[in-house]
């Protein structure tokens, strides 16, 4: 029987030898004098050792304790080596499941399926710096009041509005970790009402139609690229989004026909959406084809053809120009649209909010699709067109009789 004196007094040789305990406990010494517990056992018939530990860090007494469980494994039919091997290779595949590799492959496969490349990008950010505390932990090991802590970290830093939206990003990956047999649940659901709400911020926006005059003059002189020029007049006609007039193709467009057809996955809601152009849209889109037309992009980026124009574009020419972000925003051309079509022209709203893209249902609840009201929103963007043009040279406006629907 092997005591700590023993222990200490075993010198290492030429070749590994082992000095036996009891009950199969046995010391592994090497010739590097690297001691190693080890517990050798049969099973099924053929003899086997398992690694237990290395002295002096396991001591005697614990090494005896972990023999005692290892015989109790086989005495119950199992083998104390492959289950330690079975628990290493948990452990391991634990350890390469972390949240970020998890999220990472969740937004993959995301944007295989048609999710736009700037939320892609937006959910990359999340994880990889809002997230970064709970990023390389293994997702299995992640509770409600670690994943909170990391968006507490973010509420600290006055961003309530993107810590909501990673913990919504946070949930779909482990309900996507859930599904693929790498987490058991998930610990965002817990957190619903416990972050701070939000502050409602509106886009700003430009309604008052004698200032919209002046906007639309101080676009029309605008000294800049020919891409971001026609992009700042295109704005006000169709109102779309921001992001959809940003990545908008050559091939979504009919000039012919005067429609735009924008993908559905483009679109915010995932649904396809039509845009009736005006004659001004469709002659500064000729223009503009002229320059771009050979490309995928309607407005392509300055250093690169493949790619389109910043997000930013928009809003960075609308500074130059004097209009700060609690002035004018490139989102804020839809708030004037939405408000003065509306008040001032009296078109329908159904027909003004479908045009709008938003979630539009008729009276027995049923979402319209992108060809409803088209004729009458065609006569809508029209007018609105003719309306901005008269707003720009100053021509005196006569207000319209409310549209019927």
């Amino acid at each position: 029987m092997l005591t700590d004196t023993k222990l200490r007094g075993l010198k290492p040789r030429d070749k590994v030898y082992r000095v036996a305990d009891t009950n199969g406990l046995c010391i592994e010494v090497r010739p590097s004098g690297t001691k190693l517990w080890r517990y050798r056992y049969r099973h099924a018939g053929k003899p086997s050792m398992a690694a237990l530990g290395e002295y002096p860090t396991m001591s005697l007494s614990e090494a005896r304790t972990e023999r005692d469980k290892a015989r109790a494994l086989v005495k119950s039919g199992a083998s104390p080596a492959q289950v330690a091997k079975a628990e290493r290779a948990t452990r391991l595949e634990k350890v390469g499941n972390t949240f970020a590799s998890v999220a990472l492959e969740f937004l993959a496969k995301r944007e295989k399926e048609g999710m736009g490349a700037n939320s892609v990008e937006r959910g990359r950010r999340l994880i990889e710096k809002d997230l970064s505390s709970i990023s390389g932990l293994p997702i299995a090991d992640i509770s409600a009041p670690v994943l909170l802590a990391a968006l507490r970290k973010m509420e600290q830093r006055g961003i309530v509005e993107s810590a909501h939206r990673a913990r919504g990003l946070a949930g779909q990956v482990f309900r996507y970790a859930i599904v693929t047999g790498r987490a058991e649940r998930n610990p965002a659901s817990d957190l619903i009402g416990a972050l701070e709400r939000p502050q409602t911020k509106h886009f700003a926006s430009i309604i008052l139609p004698s200032k919209i005059g002046e906007l639309l003059r101080t676009i029309h002189n605008y000294q800049g690229s020919p891409v971001t020029i026609a992009a700042l007049k295109l704005a006000p006609m169709v109102f779309v989004r921001p992001g959809e007039l940003q990545h908008a193709e050559w091939l979504e467009f009919d000039l012919d026909k005067a429609i735009w057809d924008i993908p559905a996955e483009k679109m915010k809601m995932k649904q396809p959406h039509l845009v009736p152009l005006s004659h001004q849209a469709i002659a500064i889109l000729r223009e503009l084809h002229q320059l771009t037309g050979s490309g995928k992009y309607v407005f392509p980026g300055m250093r690169s053809v493949r790619r389109p124009i910043s997000e930013n574009t928009v809003n960075a020419a609308l500074r130059y120009m004097g209009y700060d972000g609690d002035t004018m925003t490139g989102h804020g051309f839809r708030a004037m649209a939405r408000t003065v079509l509306d008040e001032e022209l009296g078109f329908p709203v159904d027909h003004i909010e479908h045009q709008l893209a938003h979630a539009v249902k008729d009276a027995n609840g049923r979402a319209y699709n992108r060809t409803t009201h088209l004729p009458a929103r065609r006569k809508m963007m029209q007018a609105w067109a003719d309306y901005l043009d008269d707003l720009r040279v100053g021509a005196k406006i006569i207000p319209y009789a409310r549209q019927s629907p």
